[in-house]
C-alpha cells in the first residue's frame, strides 16, 4: 500500500472518530445537566487544543522562516483575525438561525469551527504520513482523540435543540469529513506549494476562532445551565487533553 493510500486512510480514520461523540446524546440523566456537561468539557478542550497544540505549532512552524519578533508579530495577527472572523460568523448563523435558540446556534458554529480546525489537520496527516507512516499514524492517534470530544459539542447541541438524532449525526458526520477533504486538498493542490509560514498562520488563527467559541459561546452557555458542572467538567477537559498531549505529542 503506498503512502499516499496510508495518508487517506488515517486522515478518514481520524476525522470519523468524531462520531464517537455523537454517541453522548444518548446519555439520559436530564437534559440541562448533560449540555452543561458536554458544554463545559468542549469548552475546556478546545481552549486546551488551543494553547498547548495550535499556539505551540504555529510558533515552531513560523520560526523556521522568520525572527522570533515577526514569528510573534504573524501569530498575534493570525489570532487576532480568528477571533474575528468567529465573531462574525456568529452574528451571522445567529441572524439565519431557523431554530431561533442560542444552543442550535451554538452547535453549528461549533461545527463550523471544527470543520475550519480539521481541515489543516486533514493537510497535516497527509504530509506527515506520505513523508514517515510511523509517524502519521501517532499524528491520526492523537486527532482521533480529541476529535471525539469535538463531535460532543456539536451532537450535544444540536440534538438537544431540535430532539432530531438524525440532523445531530450529519452535522457531526460533516464536521468529521473535513479531515479527509484537507487530505484530499493536498494531495490535489497544496502538498507541492503549502510551506511552514502558510500552514503556523492557519493555526493561529484557528487558536483564536477555538479560544473565542469556546470563553464566549460553550463556556457561557454551560454556565447558565449549571455552574457547578460547567466548572468540574472544564477542568476534565483541560486534564484530559493535556494528558493526551503528553502521550501523544
Amino acid at each position: 500500500m503506498s503512502s499516499n493510500m496510508y495518508a487517506f486512510i488515517l486522515s478518514s480514520l481520524a476525522g470519523v472518530s468524531t462520531l464517537i461523540g455523537f454517541l453522548f446524546i444518548y446519555i439520559k440523566k436530564g437534559r440541562d445537566s448533560v449540555i452543561s456537561k458536554a458544554l463545559g468539557f468542549a469548552s475546556g478542550v478546545m481552549i486546551t487544543i488551543s494553547i498547548i497544540d495550535l499556539i505551540p505549532n504555529s510558533f515552531l512552524l513560523i520560526i523556521n522562516d522568520y525572527n522570533k519578533i515577526y514569528t510573534l508579530f504573524l501569530i498575534l495577527m493570525g489570532f487576532l483575525l480568528g477571533i474575528i472572523i468567529s465573531s462574525v460568523v456568529d452574528s451571522k448563523v445567529e441572524k439565519k438561525s431557523k431554530n431561533g435558540t442560542k444552543l442550535y446556534k451554538l452547535g453549528i458554529i461549533t461545527m463550523l469551527v471544527i470543520m475550519l480546525h480539521n481541515i489543516p489537520e486533514g493537510i497535516a496527516t497527509y504530509i506527515t504520513t506520505t513523508q514517515n507512516v510511523n509517524l502519521g499514524i501517532t499524528l491520526a492517534i492523537a486527532i482521533a482523540l480529541h476529535n471525539i470530544p469535538e463531535g460532543i459539542s456539536i451532537s450535544i447541541p444540536i440534538y438537544y435543540s431540535t430532539n432530531n438524532k438524525l440532523k445531530s449525526f450529519i452535522y457531526t458526520l460533516i464536521s468529521g469529513l473535513s479531515e479527509p477533504l484537507g487530505a484530499i486538498i493536498s494531495y490535489l493542490f497544496l502538498s507541492k506549494y503549502i510551506n511552514n509560514t502558510i500552514l503556523g498562520i492557519i493555526y493561529s488563527i484557528i487558536a483564536g476562532m477555538m479560544i473565542n467559541i469556546g470563553i464566549n459561546e460553550l463556556y457561557k452557555e454551560s454556565f447558565n445551565y449549571n455552574k457547578k458542572n460547567t466548572v468540574i467538567y472544564f477542568i476534565i477537559g483541560i486534564s484530559i487533553m493535556i494528558f493526551n498531549h503528553l502521550l501523544f505529542g
